[in-house]
């Protein structure tokens, strides 16, 4: 089904993902492209409309992305923010130069509610800025709509060609109504009715993957998270036994999760699929062995991953496609979806082996964030308990130890991290934050332990609050549940005499440490 699509332009801006999913939380379906992507390929999406991103670039050098001027006069609504701001206003005549006063963080911004950007919002609004450059002054026929004490420009509308521009960034959670604005944008100017529903997706999806598919067999990756869980239903809704869902035990899972995988997956879990447990945890700790870069461990993974599913292929006979549980920030981060430098690569995205002995890959996930993913799920009638569980990056443990990765180490994060999430089970739902886990950092520092002297590992908590998994607040847990695990922590796991707790937010930390 064709449904109405909003275009992010990337211009190396690190919220570009974000700005998607705020899109597509107004029931619009949105992607991202570079801007290298040409105005004939956008034009090919017909676009209802088209949000320009930050960058970290300087719009009125000669090296500096650009953009086809054309696109201003096609006629489709343009949304600029920070620097596509700038760079709007840059190309249209405009003048942006180095600001007297950088401005960073929450900052008060006066709003013309006039505007239909800023319609049903409060005058004075929080936003949240981040520029070196500013508007000095706004392009002909532009009309200034919001201001800031120091920056005399930070919002202007040139109402009858559509083009709007936003010095701050709405897509954030630090600005106060943003994705009202983005909403204001996508059906005040854009004209989209929103119809982009997960209901629709999910059937349409299974219904594609039936045509597609036809009678061919499908491997598919269960590694029990939602992504794969989510994957593996759809599948089954899709194509039944044609679809062998294969669990691949690298030893590199949080305590106990194996065996739960095997229980819930197996023969006696409540899924109709047919289930193999591939035991292949001494393989990769082998390949692990010496390696301490973070992209190189999820390359070695990776492969490694794919090398078992062949060997699994092989022994159930012909298989024609490799299912996988890939989401859209995957792509995005291994720099597949946009213009953004590579945050981090994934092991079923950029860490594929250049021969996979498979007719096909099918991803269903591809397009969706996280929690779209979960919405999915409960579509498909996955339970509660599934959908919502907290999310495990595919290389697992192996990058939340920094440095190389061993069984002994493996084993100290599974005892820290299972004492960690035990007590912060223990306070009310309400109360949990959205991801929380311990890292086994590479520093070894002194330590008192019965009297004797300790040199031993310092375990990390982590703990934070999202609702999109791109941007994290650190949740503000209570003293007394960080103390006891602290302490149980020191006490019943061998070789950790520290345990720090992680304040750092998203950004500009990421969630996990490698």
């Amino acid at each position: 089904m064709q449904q109405e699509t909003v275009i992010v332009l990337d211009f190396g801006g690190q919220y570009n993902q974000l700005i998607a999913r705020r899109v597509r939380e107004c029931n619009v379906y949105c992607e991202i492209y570079s801007y290298r992507a040409g105005l004939d390929a956008i034009k090919a999406k017909n676009p209802k409309g088209i949000i320009f991103t930050g960058g970290p670039n300087s719009a009125y050098l000669e090296d500096s992305p650009a953009i086809d001027p054309a696109i201003y006069t096609w006629g489709v609504p343009i949304l600029g923010i920070c620097y596509g701001s700038q760079l709007m206003m840059h190309a249209l005549g405009g003048s942006v130069c180095k600001a007297p006063e950088r401005e960073y963080g929450k900052t008060l911004v006066t709003l013309d509610t006039v505007s239909p950007l800023f319609r049903g919002l409060p005058a004075q609004n929080i936003c949240w800025m981040s520029h070196n450059d500013y508007i000095a002054s706004a392009a002909p026929g532009f009309t200034v709509t919001a201001h800031t004490p120091n920056c005399p420009v930070a919002a202007a509308e040139d109402r009858a060609r559509g083009l709007y521009c936003v010095q701050f960034h709405p897509e954030v959670l630090h600005t106060d109504n943003g994705t009202r604005m983005l909403r204001n944008f996508v059906y005040n100017v854009c004209g989209c009715r929103g119809d982009w529903k997960m209901d629709s997706f999910v059937g349409n999806t299974v219904a594609a993957l039936r045509q597609k598919i036809g009678g061919g067999k499908v491997l598919l990756a269960l590694s029990g998270g939602v992504d794969s869980s989510v994957c593996a239903a759809m599948l089954a809704k899709a194509v039944g036994k044609q679809l062998t869902c294969v669990f691949v035990d690298h030893g590199l899972h949080r305590k106990n999760e194996a065996a739960e995988v095997c229980k819930v997956f197996g023969p006696d879990g409540d899924f109709d699929i047919n289930f193999v447990c591939a035991d292949a945890k001494d393989r990769f700790f082998q390949k692990l062995a010496g390696v301490c870069a973070p992209e190189r461990k999820r390359k070695i993974i990776g492969e490694e991953f794919i090398r078992v599913f062949e060997e699994e292929a092989k022994k159930l006979g012909a298989v024609d496609f490799l299912a996988q549980g890939t989401i859209y920030p995957d792509v995005v981060e291994s720099g597949l979806g946009g213009e953004s430098a590579v945050i981090k690569s994934h092991h079923n995205v950029g860490g594929l082996p250049d021969t996979v002995d498979f007719k096909e890959i099918v991803e269903p996930l591809r397009d969706l964030f996280k929690d779209e993913v979960r919405q999915a799920g409960r579509e498909l009638g996955l339970p509660e308990y599934l959908v919502s569980r907290q999310p495990c990056p595919g290389p697992a443990l192996a990058i939340r130890i920094i440095g190389e990765v061993t069984p002994e180490k493996i084993a100290l994060v599974q005892d820290a991290d299972a004492i960690w999430r035990e007590e912060v089970d223990k306070l009310p739902p309400a109360r949990r934050p959205s991801q929380y886990f311990a890292a086994l950092t590479n520093m070894r520092s002194v330590g008192v332990m019965g009297d004797e002297r300790t040199y031993d590992y310092a375990v990390a908590l982590r703990a934070v609050t999202t609702s999109d998994f791109m941007t994290a607040e650190v949740t503000r847990l209570p003293a007394e549940t960080i103390t006891a695990a602290a302490n149980r922590i020191v006490n019943e796991v061998k070789h950790v005499n520290r345990v720090l707790f992680d304040y750092t937010t998203k950004p500009p930390a990421t969630i996990e440490f490698e």
